[in-house]
């Protein structure tokens, strides 16, 4: 059922603190929790930027690199989340507070979408999407979903996985299918630092598209929203988010390089096996003893800046030295104080291995980080190769484009 965009206004998601409209900054000094004796305080601030309506000259404030420009792809979609482009062009959005998907078509090629297209409905909090062979698949909290593509909107969407984990603090769970013909599903934490009862908690899944069949293919993983596959080398690479009430600075987010069966330390070991001073002790065993077990991070971002879409740019229409790396939207803190995220980044990798964060869409946060115009969230590459990533709080899709410059 076609949708008129311009009848879809903007309603915006109640912030995950609740807080004016203004920045609110609040030093907190909290006793440690769960079971077992706690370790360091707790220790953090709440700041909330003002948010904006994304106007034309807002937007023409955002900082890209020589050579880039960027557009508003579409607009009025309420919460727009995560991406993925078809073989035909078209752009689909999962939209979990509306639960639906909508499809977007530029049929004149003006880099402007068409009204939108309703194509699943009544799927509660849909999040994760991936498509192979003509089926659509979808996450919700507890459950994968599969459908045919061109089913229409009355299709009805069965489930294929089944008992996933109660959401709880984290339920947006994220689908893609790897090089090995795999589905793989992201299954945050259900808190902030506890010792999880279910072991599905905290992973990424591996499982058969076909049957279902599941099992844990990473650990360790307090919420990875963003992940892929390097085009080249064929591995693993996923965005995680850290815990919250460590401070400004701690622990930082962080870009692993995902293995089957290994454990990447939440909620005891951060980053480069880093022991978090705040939880409580590991069953059976040290900190210390646990962190030489685990994984250490590839990378490290700032702390709190919340890595929700990662792609790997495949397309043809960047510069050369684009192959290969990743991009990532950081969807902006809550719990620091100056805020920090709100924008994309791109990740640069060398033979396969990651060496580094640059800036690429900047300045939708306030110089004085008092407000802020939007918060990335979904990311894909468009069939031209253009860059587009969803801005969830104010129902817009951004796509970035490159000409080269005359010498």
């Amino acid at each position: 059922m076609p949708i008129d965009s311009a009848s879809m206004a903007p309603r915006h998601a109640t912030p995950r603190l609740a807080v004016a409209s203004a920045t609110i900054a609040l030093a907190v000094l909290i006793a440690g929790t769960g079971a077992g004796t706690a370790g360091e305080p707790r220790v953090g601030s709440a700041a909330q930027p003002e948010r904006r309506e994304p106007t034309v000259d807002l937007i023409k404030t955002l900082k890209l690199p020589p050579g880039f420009a960027i557009n508003v792809f579409a607009r009025g979609l309420e919460h727009p989340r995560m991406l993925l482009v078809t073989d035909d062009g078209s752009v689909l959005v999962t939209r979990p507070q509306q639960n639906d998907v909508l499809r977007l078509r530029d049929t004149d090629g003006d880099g402007v979408a068409d009204k939108p297209e309703r194509i699943v409905k009544d799927l509660e909090m849909v999040h994760g999407i991936a498509l192979r062979d003509g089926q659509l698949y979808l996450a919700s909290p507890k459950a994968v979903y599969v459908t045919p593509l061109d089913g229409g909107q009355d299709a009805r969407p069965h489930p294929i996985i089944q008992n996933l984990p109660d959401g709880g603090q984290h339920p947006n769970r994220t689908l893609g299918f790897g090089p090995d013909g795999a589905l793989y599903v992201t299954v945050g934490s259900d808190c902030n630092d506890c010792k999880e009862t279910n072991p599905e908690n905290a992973t990424v899944l591996r499982a058969d598209p076909k049957t279902g069949e599941r099992r844990i293919f990473a650990r360790g993983l307090r919420n990875t929203i963003g992940f892929g596959w390097h085009p080249k080398t064929k591995e693993l690479f996923g965005m995680d988010h850290g815990s919250d009430w460590r401070g400004n600075d701690l622990p930082p987010e962080e870009l692993n390089h995902l293995q089957d069966g290994k454990d990447y330390g939440w909620p005891y070991v951060y980053g480069k096996r880093v022991i978090d001073q705040v939880s409580d002790d590991p069953p059976g065993t040290t900190k210390a003893a646990y962190a030489a077990k685990t994984e250490p991070s590839a990378l490290e971002y700032q702390a709190h800046s919340a890595p929700i879409g990662m792609v790997f740019y495949t397309g043809s229409q960047f510069p050369p030295d684009y192959q290969g790396d990743a991009f990532v939207a950081f969807h902006g803190s809550w719990n620091r104080d100056p805020p920090t995220g709100y924008k994309v980044v791109r990740i640069r990798f060398d033979d396969g291995r990651p060496v580094g964060f640059q800036d690429f869409v900047t300045g939708f946060l306030a110089p004085d980080g008092k407000s802020q115009f939007g918060r990335p969230a979904g990311i894909a590459v468009a069939k031209d190769g253009s860059l587009l990533f969803s801005d969830d709080s104010n129902g817009v899709i951004y796509r970035v484009t490159y000409r080269k410059e005359s010498p």
